[in-house]
């Protein structure tokens, strides 16, 4: 004669093994999710970036950038942790689209030797859950190995504030971040701070021709200082918001990054 009770003690058994692994699967696909979310950004990732040159003259890195801004590509140089200067250009989805660019522009004698930046290289993409800590550091010390370099941009109108924003944006997209060109779209960009509220990384506004117009931007390193390329053929140096003539014409700052600390500097 069948033993019923046995059967529901088993049946019970296996249930109850059944709800303990699902709990622990659970658990197991939960956690990896938890600790690589990502901080957030309110600006686009870069993707596949090109980078041609390798100049100790930082002219020859101008009329490489300015010839490559002909073709329509927003070009800007830096320099590289060797000491020599270099140019980047584009933003391509994929690597193969990025090769296809290069090998095109070498054709045309363009370029010559070209390097594939991957979207994995850049300082964005290393950062860990600290609420942007690391990349506002990335953001500072990239801006830092600017200074006392003459800022140039190829005979563009520094009226319309391209000297210094370009150098924000350079300083943004060489740590992976898309940061528009022009310094007006800059403001328009992100969330708006207060001036107590400032963190490093984060940008700061300026109306030098009028009292309206934002045409100087800065990036704030803390302390009421920032780094900022004040006009063409000027060096790249750190200025003081407590400064009259800075203090009287400020507009405002904009943060790129959410996540941010509350207290406490990079």
């Amino acid at each position: 004669m069948r033993d019923y009770k046995k059967d529901w003690r088993r049946l019970l058994v296996w249930l109850l093994v059944g709800l303990i692994l699902a709990g622990c699967a659970g658990k197991q696909i939960e956690a990896p999710l938890r600790e690589a979310e990502p901080a957030e950004t309110s600006l686009p990732l870069l993707g596949y970036t090109i980078q041609v040159g390798a100049f100790a003259n930082l002219d020859y890195a101008v009329r490489l950038m300015t010839s490559l801004q002909g073709q329509g590509l927003e070009a800007y140089y830096f320099k590289h942790s060797s000491g020599l200067f270099k140019v980047r250009f584009g933003d391509f989805s994929t690597r193969e689209a990025a090769l296809q660019r290069a090998i095109a522009l070498q054709k045309l004698g363009v370029i010559k030797s070209f390097y594939i930046v991957m979207p994995t290289e850049y300082a964005v993409a290393k950062r860990k859950r600290d609420g942007n800590v690391a990349l506002r550091r990335s953001l500072i010390e990239t801006a830092e190995q600017f200074l006392g370099i003459p800022y140039k941009w190829g005979g563009e109108s520094s009226e319309d504030g391209f000297d210094c924003s370009g150098l924000a944006m350079t300083v943004y997209r060489l740590n992976g971040l898309n940061l528009p060109r022009n310094s007006r779209q800059q403001y328009q960009t992100g969330r708006a701070v207060q001036k107590g509220e400032l963190r490093p990384g984060d940008l700061i506004f300026f109306a030098t021709m009028d009292d309206v117009r934002v045409n100087h931007v800065g990036i704030y390193m803390g302390d009421a200082r920032f780094i900022h390329a004040p006009k063409t053929g000027k060096t790249i140096r750190i200025a003081s918001l407590e400064d009259e003539y800075f203090a009287k014409r400020y507009r405002g700052g904009r943060t790129y990054l959410a996540n941010t600390p509350a207290v406490g500097n990079p």
